[in-house]
């Protein structure tokens, strides 16, 4: 049973002393059993492979060495990023017009009320007595009027007659004037055929007056009449606004006035919202107020992650005062009013796609004259080229400005200048 281990000793330690003491005849001995080379082609293997592969530099080449991207522009969405706010389409404080207690049971908060649905009624008190009245003296007034009317034609009539009785005078008094100057007739006949004409013109003055009388007493019969008519309006009205009927229908944000309340003029009945469709509102930078078109479709997530979709109903066309900043409404369905007013949103809104470069953000640079861009090589040599960020993603920023296909500095355009020869390698893009 212990023989074993003995041996397996025995053989570690003639191991040891060649490996320790005696190495030179190990390697003689192991190196008789190396087969000889021979000249058919081996395999090449993979280091070898990545030795043909790697770039050859000349050692006297001092160009700075920088790690370049090949960019292609791509049509992108450049939709405009807003911050804004959900608005009710209306809301609107239902106020009375008439003074009186309220007599209508409450409806409370949240109530959906239909338009033209009575919300407040006021007691009419002494109302409908003055409506009666205002009708009596309109019926007064209008039996006046076939009186005043029937004056008329009297008037008119007397004033034919003064106007016959003028004209039979004024014969009477050419001939009388004619005999005096043949000799044929008395001076006094004259003067009273004179007389007689100055007494006619005098009645028909008379009996035009009459007429003007005649007509002054209808138009006063008929503003009589007018005036019935309007005090009969503001009674009716009056009587009409003890009601207070709901002008749109929607959801009562307040109960109504309760029960026995006094109403003055003015006093709130109820606050009434509606809120489909809802807005969106935002409010547009003036430096991309001309990428924005009435129109043009949106989305918009809320602050409870909802998203909705509509379309820009509203662009202002001044900006306020105090931010420079352009009001824009977005209309959006909201019949299952999940909506409410007043909630956070972020608004974009999509308009015309615009050719960009999708790079890191790290690639952007700025030049000694502090301008925004990034560095790219053409034909071996560095040029700063300006550009503008359209906006920022999870895989870069997307950026205008640049050719259609550019080599972009990634790694070292802090090290080099417009103008400085430079030796690339292009980067390996991976997903």
């Amino acid at each position: 049973m212990r023989l074993f281990p003995l041996i397996t000793a025995a053989l570690v330690c003639v191991a040891l002393y060649f490996a320790i003491l005696n190495r030179d005849a190990l390697v003689s001995f192991a190196s008789g059993f190396v087969p000889e080379p021979t000249n058919a082609p081996t395999e090449a293997t993979p280091e070898a492979d990545v030795a043909d592969t790697e770039e050859v530099t000349d050692p006297d080449d001092d160009r700075i060495h920088v790690v370049v991207r090949r960019s292609e522009a791509q049509v992108t969405e450049n939709a405009v990023l807003l911050r804004g706010r959900t608005e009710a389409l209306r809301l609107v404080d239902v106020a009375s017009e008439a003074m009186g207690r309220i007599i209508s049971t409450p409806i409370r908060a949240g109530a959906f009320v239909e338009e033209g649905q009575v919300m407040c009624e006021i007691d009419p008190g002494t109302s409908q007595t003055a409506l009666e009245e205002a009708q009596a003296r309109l019926a007064e007034a209008r039996a006046r009027v076939p009186e005043a009317e029937a004056r008329l034609p009297e008037a008119r009539a007397m004033l034919a007659q003064a106007e016959a009785q003028l004209a039979s005078a004024r014969i009477d008094g050419n001939a009388a004037s004619r005999l005096n100057e043949s000799g044929f007739g008395s001076d006094t006949r004259a003067a009273s055929a004179a007389a007689g004409v100055a007494g006619a013109e005098a009645g028909v003055e008379s009996a035009m007056a009459g007429v003007q009388g005649a007509e002054a007493g209808v138009q006063s019969a008929l503003a009589s009449v007018r005036a019935a008519e309007a005090a009969v309006t503001r009674a009716e009205d009056a009587i009409a606004d003890l009601t207070i009927y709901a002008p749109f229908e929607g959801l009562l944000e307040t109960d109504t006035a309760e029960l026995g309340t006094l109403m003055q003029p003015g006093a709130i009945c109820a606050t009434i919202i509606q809120l489909d469709p809802i807005k969106l509102v935002g409010f547009v930078p003036e430096a991309q107020v001309g990428r924005v078109e009435v129109g043009a479709m949106a989305t918009a997530q809320l602050a409870s992650g909802d998203q909705v979709q509509g379309e820009v109903t509203f662009l202002s066309r001044s900006a306020d005062d105090r931010t420079r900043t352009f009001r824009v409404e977005i209309m959006v369905d909201n019949s299952d009013l999940t909506i409410r007013d007043g909630q956070t949103a972020d608004i974009l809104i999509r308009t015309e796609g615009t050719p960009a470069h999708l790079l890191p953000a790290s690639a952007m640079t700025l030049n000694d004259d502090g301008q925004l861009g990034v560095r790219i090589v053409v034909d071996g040599v560095v040029e700063f080229t300006p550009v503008q960020m359209i906006r920022d993603t999870a895989r870069g920023v997307l950026l205008t400005g640049l050719p259609e296909t550019a080599d972009v500095i990634t790694v070292g355009q802090e090290f080099v200048t417009a103008g400085v020869e430079v030796r690339t390698t292009l980067e390996e893009l991976t997903q």
